[in-house]
């Protein structure tokens, strides 16, 4: 009998194929920049978003028409290493090791080279209403997300060498500015600037936490418990967050809450501080009825549906994969939400699809990270489960 189980793992098995013989390269929502047409803005700011967004909103790929090359991505690497791990522990099969060891070697060798502490940056410069930044500044999103990796490939072998990078990571962490404030202190996105901004405040705490139980050091905790004290005392009241405290980062999207979710429940889990078990209930529970249809189709914001985004649905299917040792409803709404891809998103050569718009628009752009590694990732999270 087939069943949900091998849908899974012929997905996975096919997704893994088209990165590996794509040489773990591919386009990103936001590599517009990288245009032959980036001169003409002038260097300003206004005119970046315009020719980023143009580029990543288009349902119509224009990037070999603007000069943007498919190229290696860092975090992309590391959702594509957590991912080996996953396969690897399941398996048992050494093929699997060797990709996660050489994932992690690409990782080291490809550190920005802005800093001495371990970090990641994206390939590509950014521009947003929030401003811009450049190619090697580090983001403490992407550089907490691929610590991860380097703590799973310490407890999984016991290697020294990952848990001393993990260790950098973190000093890293420790240098980004905060906000300080009488309930909590937010970590910065950037290593210069400091935005107040959750799923980036929380990511960076659960790295330190997770590092602190296996350090012991206490500076990493406590700088844990300040971060998550700030962003859990700014919950809402419903159990949601706003993607950050400015008033123009008032939005409630999908995939940052599942960041959320997800760094919360590591760091309880690693610290054994239940000060914010309530929290993580009233969270996990808004972001499972608000933004999931009856299909298993996930949501872009809590109000509207469209955009359907890759990465909402592999954020969905990693962070209820990552639940279902806790909410007894969320295993069977992970498979749902993966099968409802599978079915919908993934492409006869394996890549699973950028985007779903309305009137079944759907771009096909592959993403390499964005959806790719994101999807992998997340796929073998749930096998894992099964």
């Amino acid at each position: 009998m087939y069943t949900v189980k091998n849908k899974i793992a012929d997905s996975i098995e096919k997704v893994e194929k088209w990165i590996e013989d794509n040489n773990y390269k591919g386009y990103e929502p936001f590599d517009g920049l990288s245009s032959w047409f980036r001169p003409f803005t002038f260097n300003n700011l206004l005119l970046d978003r315009i020719l980023l967004q143009l580029v990543r909103q288009s349902p119509i790929n224009l990037r070999p028409l603007f000069g943007v090359k498919p190229l290696h991505s860092t975090i992309g690497r590391g959702y594509m290493a957590l991912g080996y791990c996953n396969m690897y522990k399941l398996t048992n099969d050494p093929a699997y090791r060797r990709k996660f060891e050489q994932s992690l070697e690409w990782l080291i060798q490809n550190k920005s080279p802005k800093y001495n502490h371990y970090s990641w940056a994206n390939h590509f410069d950014f521009a947003s209403r929030g401003g811009r930044y450049s190619k090697h500044d580090s983001i403490i999103v992407w550089t907490s997300l691929i610590g991860q990796a380097f703590l799973d490939a310490y407890e999984t072998f016991k290697e020294e060498k990952y848990l001393k990078i993990a260790i950098s990571v973190c000093n890293w962490i420790m240098l980004v500015p905060r906000y300080k404030t009488n309930s909590g202190n937010c970590l910065g996105y950037l290593a210069y600037s400091q935005d107040s901004i959750h799923n980036s405040n929380m990511l960076g705490a659960a790295m330190l936490a997770r590092t602190a139980k296996l350090t012991g050091n206490q500076d990493f905790l406590q700088v844990a418990k300040d971060a998550m004290e700030y962003s859990c005392s700014r919950q809402l009241s419903d159990g949601s967050w706003y993607y950050g405290e400015e008033q123009n980062s008032h939005w409630i999207d999908n995939f940052h809450t599942g960041y959320n979710l997800d760094s919360l429940k590591c760091y309880i889990d690693n610290t054994g501080d239940n000060t914010y078990k309530k929290n993580l209930g009233l969270g996990f529970k808004y972001y499972k009825e608000n933004f999931f249809e009856e299909t298993g189709r996930p949501k872009y914001y809590h109000n509207r549906v469209y955009p359907i985004d890759s990465q909402c649905i592999s954020q969905s299917i990693d962070t209820l994969a990552y639940f279902s040792d806790v909410e007894e409803s969320a295993l069977p709404l992970a498979l749902k939400v993966a099968k409802w891809a599978i079915d919908n998103m993934q492409d006869k050569d394996g890549h699973f699809y950028y985007r779903q718009y309305p009137f079944f628009i759907i771009a096909k752009t592959p993403m390499l990270h964005w959806a790719e590694a994101t999807t992998y990732k997340a796929l073998t999270s749930l096998l894992s489960r099964l």
